[in-house]
């Protein structure tokens, strides 16, 4: 006696069998049942792991939808089970830093029965503030179980309906659960570092002035700076904005000047590496004529000619820390805004060739 869900289309043959064809495009669950040889029926009891089909019949199917490559719609999904299993990983854009926060996630969802679903949602540049809202506009509840979000640019909204954990968040740990690193103690170590070096008149180019980890680095430099009873020159504190195009003319004010500073921490990676582009355009060695040191310990830090030498964020466990933060707002049977849980990891510095010594 059939299992059921079977009909009696089992003893026709299969137009999606071997020596038939399936016709192109997506592959669809009629197609799957006509491989398989059961109803549609039986196919969705099985990819969505429902009772009342036999082993034998569900392996059948489950073997076929993977040689078609069969996925059943996220939307459709979600509406039947109130759940995808799919996280959302939203960033402005994909650069360096969001890129390696995205690969520690990628990396830390093995195993844990959900997929990810990485969405840049910032558009045009000029345009970002906000781009977060609209992002989960658009995918939260139907998409994705839950998000991470990358630098979001305003306060993280708790009315969309699903989790939320937020990475270096602009307006720091407030709002929904958030992760970071210590971005204070990180740039006292670069510019305590730079100090212990010999170098008295240090120049930094800050992040966004948006960002309450740009802020945090611009006062971990100016404390450490005072602990070594070293005045701060003004003209030398200017803001980079975390981006090459941002920081070009920043960085050529810093360099280009007869008093000009003998060593630059530079509030991220990105910065730092075109601080050391204009110092060769200047004629300007490194480290022998400019000591630099960055934020961020991106792999171009150390792939770079010299090697910068810089703070390292622990990236790979703030992703980690993020993802199982999301995870287990979505499993909670409490409250799932996660509010007021921060998490804040520590960062250490990465000496390279980038810095020495001022020259004499």
């Amino acid at each position: 006696m059939p299992a059921s869900g079977d009909t009696p289309s089992a003893d026709r043959p299969s137009e999606g069998s071997e020596g038939g064809s399936l016709r192109p495009g997506r592959v669809t669950i009629t197609d799957v049942a006509r491989a398989a040889g059961v109803s549609v029926a039986t196919v969705s009891k099985v990819v969505n792991g429902r009772y009342g089909v036999a082993q034998t019949t569900a392996s059948r199917v489950l073997e076929v939808v993977d040689q078609l490559g069969y996925e059943s719609s996220l939307v459709a999904r979600s509406l039947r089970r109130r759940r995808t299993n799919v996280i959302g990983v939203l960033v402005a854009e994909f650069e360096p830093f969001s890129t390696e926060l995205l690969k520690a996630i990628s990396k830390a969802v093995e195993g844990t029965g959900y997929e990810l679903l990485a969405y840049s949602g910032g558009g045009d540049t000029s345009d970002r503030v906000g781009w977060e809202r609209r992002s989960l506009s658009r995918l939260g509840g139907t998409l994705i179980d839950g998000a991470v979000i990358v630098t979001p640019t305003v306060q993280v909204p708790t009315d969309e309906g699903i989790p939320v954990v937020a990475i270096d968040p602009h307006t720091g740990p407030t709002g929904p659960a958030t992760v970071d690193s210590d971005s204070l103690a990180g740039a006292r170590m670069a510019t305590e570092h730079l100090i212990g070096l010999g170098h008295t008149r240090i120049g930094h180019l800050g992040g966004r002035r948006d960002l309450e980890s740009a802020r945090l680095r611009e006062l971990g430099y100016r404390q450490a700076m005072s602990d070594a009873g070293l005045t701060v020159d003004p003209s030398l504190v200017l803001t980079g904005g975390y981006r090459p195009d941002l920081s070009d003319r920043p960085a050529h004010e810093l360099l280009d000047r007869p008093d000009r500073p003998t060593a630059v921490f530079a509030a991220n990676d990105v910065s730092a590496l075109h601080v050391v582009e204009v110092a060769g355009e200047l004629g300007l060695r490194v480290p022998e004529d400019l000591s630099v040191v960055g934020y961020d310990d991106i792999p171009e830090a150390a792939a770079a000619q010299p090697p910068l030498t810089t703070v390292a964020q622990p990236l790979r466990e703030m992703g980690a820390e993020a993802l199982r933060m999301v995870i287990s707002l979505i499993e909670s049977e409490g409250p799932r805004t996660g509010r007021g849980h921060h998490t804040r990891l520590p960062t250490r510095l990465v000496e390279r060739a980038s810095t020495a010594p001022p020259a004499s």
